[in-house]
Order: C-alpha cells, then sequence, then structure tokens
C-alpha cells in the first residue's frame, strides 16, 4: 500500500496498477502534463526551476517564455523543471523516486516528449532503488506489448547484490512511443559503493 501511494504521487495511475490500462485514455503522463499538449495548457503553479536543457545558465520565469531558449540538432526545445513543494511536499518525486523531469518542445509549441529519469544525486539509500522506476512506469502503461533487450553480466559489468540489470524497453500505445531504460550494475576495479543505478524514461509523440 506505501508503495502505491507513492507511485500516485508521480504518475497518475489507475486505482491498481493491474487496472492501468483501461484507464490510459485519461491519465496524464506525468501531474498535468501529457505529451502533444500546448506547452501553453500547462500551469505555471506547481513549477518552479524552469531551465533550458541547452542552456543550464537560462532561467525562465514561466512556460510561455519557451522560444527564449535553444533548440536542439532534433529542432526540439528542452526545458527542465522542478516540482514547487507548495504543491509537493516531497519536491520533484516521481513514484517515490528523486527525478529529473524535462520537457521537449516543437516549433508549434506543443510538446513532443517527456523525459523523466532518476535523479544521479538522490541520497544512497534511494538511488538503490532507481531501477525500480522503470518496472513501475511499465505497470503505467500495461504490462503486455513491451518489447524488451536484456544483456548479461560481462568483463566490465557485474552484479551488485546479487542483482543485474541492464534493460531497454519500447511499446508505442495511445499516440505515445515509450522507451524504458533500466541499469542495475557495478563496474570492475571501482569501489563497491559505485554502482550504476537509474531509469530513464522516454514519453514521444508517435511522429516527432
Amino acid at each position: 500500500m506505501t508503495q502505491q501511494r507513492s507511485a500516485i504521487r508521480g504518475f497518475v495511475f489507475a486505482v491498481s496498477l493491474v487496472a492501468a490500462v483501461p484507464a490510459m485514455a485519461t491519465a496524464a503522463d506525468l501531474r498535468d502534463i501529457n505529451v502533444g499538449m500546448a506547452i501553453t495548457d500547462v500551469p505555471d503553479a506547481g513549477y518552479i526551476n524552469l531551465t533550458c536543457a541547452g542552456d543550464k545558465t537560462h532561467r525562465l520565469a514561466e512556460w510561455a517564455q519557451w522560444p527564449t531558449c535553444p533548440a536542439g540538432p532534433d529542432k526540439l526545445t528542452g526545458i527542465r523543471f522542478d516540482y514547487d513543494r507548495a504543491t509537493a511536499r516531497e519536491g520533484t518525486m516521481v513514484a517515490g523516486h528523486p527525478a529529473v523531469l524535462t520537457v521537449m518542445i516543437d516549433k508549434d509549441a506543443r510538446i513532443a516528449a517527456l523525459t523523466i529519469e532518476t535523479d544521479p544525486k538522490a541520497r544512497l539509500y534511494l538511488k538503490k532503488k532507481a531501477f525500480l522506476l522503470g518496472q513501475q512506469a511499465k505497470s503505467r502503461y500495461g504490462e503486455d506489448g513491451w518489447n524488451c533487450t536484456q544483456a548479461q553480466p560481462s568483463g566490465d559489468k557485474q552484479e551488485v547484490g546479487g542483482v543485474f540489470v541492464d534493460e531497454r524497453c519500447t511499446k508505442t500505445t495511445d499516440g505515445r512511443a515509450i522507451e524504458i531504460e533500466r541499469r542495475l550494475y557495478r563496474e570492475l576495479n571501482k569501489d563497491i559503493k559505485e554502482f550504476t543505478d537509474e531509469t530513464r524514461i522516454t514519453i514521444r509523440r508517435v511522429g516527432s
């Protein structure tokens, strides 16, 4: 129950993870943000630290200032953002995980993509669970229909506490192309406390 309550704070899950598939048509991708919506429809209240992904020294006062950020080679403009603690007491958390959030905006001022990454600067006890966010995201978009590839331990990548994860999963559903990357491993010749544990979720509008 505790895990489910934490998940609801980040993703808008259905009543239960098993019942997530029927709710997909109405659930948002992240809070009140949906891939494909106009960036000007995202409320300013509840979000802080809007920063150009291509120029982290350039901060924005509101979403409407997005054209002042530089576009990337793909002609999309990235904006990183945090949750305002006034509306999210625990800060920028997704399903109980500290996260780095980025929206990618196209020339028509619509959200072409959303990226959710576990925060590499999170405290160790939270970072150790970072690879689990990918599993929660897969449940959010339905357990079936994923195309996954899983690498195996190799000479330079080994298990952490008997667990090894180096997985990439993709799925297209409801006009979205979703990619989930999960990693948990330790590189040889590094301190036992130095390990890779992360999830990266990319949700793109099909055709973007």
